[in-house]
């Protein structure tokens, strides 16, 4: 059994708070005291992914025939490398290594993707969409517990991420092909174990009691729920 790294950390407590898109104040938030992590968790977790993103996505370009297919694909590489080297930014700003700073969570986030990699190219993009758009909300509801830095890494997720390209290609081959909608539909309902398990492990507690399962409750049925809508949007079940 792994021991995940940020489960071993009892830093300072932190506030995690579920914030809406765009929203950068104080409202509509939900406080989980001491269960938030340490800020070099939650910059070096969300860094690497964002660095993982980039990995995997450019593996896809190359045994693409369709030169369309292989702008689309470098677009979505593009901008999870642009958030990649933003969210180093930040952890440079602060005095850190950023080697240092993501070291940690190499293993277990390389596993994750490994984990998360489809047997067809369309299985790996819809990966990609899926667990990055619930880890990208999983982060924006922990960023008001860090303050000013906390507000730059939302701003940073919050950017553009051409992944809208990667789904245009699968409702393309949807269309084309209608076998392709059971079969991401199946796909796209196992990756959210493994992403919710990523998502709970960066949380300080190693299990969590009753009461601190209430309270986290509402940031996983959000993220349940944005899910829910990502499929619905490419015609595929949840």
């Amino acid at each position: 059994m792994v021991t995940w790294p940020w489960k071993r950390d009892r830093a300072a407590p932190r506030t995690l708070k579920v914030r809406s898109r765009g929203d950068f104040g104080d409202v509509n938030r939900v406080d989980f005291e001491e269960l938030a992590p340490s800020i070099d968790t939650f910059l070096g977790q969300a860094a690497y992914l964002q660095l993982g993103y980039f990995e995997t996505l450019s593996e896809l370009i190359a045994p693409t025939p369709e030169l369309s297919h292989k702008e689309s694909i470098s677009r979505a590489a593009g901008a999870a490398l642009f958030k990649h080297q933003q969210l180093v930014g930040v952890i440079r700003e602060r005095g850190d290594d950023p080697l240092d700073v993501m070291l940690p969570f190499r293993e277990p986030l390389d596993a994750f993707r490994r984990a998360t990699h489809g047997a067809r190219h369309l299985e790996t993009m819809l990966s990609v969409h899926i667990t990055a758009g619930m880890l990208d909300d999983f982060y924006l509801s922990l960023s008001a517990s860090y303050g000013a830095t906390g507000n730059r890494v939302a701003q940073i997720l919050h950017a553009d991420d051409d992944r809208q390209a990667l789904v245009q290609l699968i409702t393309d081959a949807i269309a084309a092909d209608e076998q392709w909608r059971d079969l991401l539909s199946l796909w796209g309902r196992r990756l959210v174990g493994d992403t919710l398990l990523i998502a709970r492990g960066a949380l300080r507690p190693q299990t969590l009691d009753a009461a601190e399962e209430k309270r986290v409750e509402p940031v996983f049925t959000d993220l349940l729920g944005a899910h829910s809508r990502r499929m619905a949007a490419m015609g595929l079940d949840a």
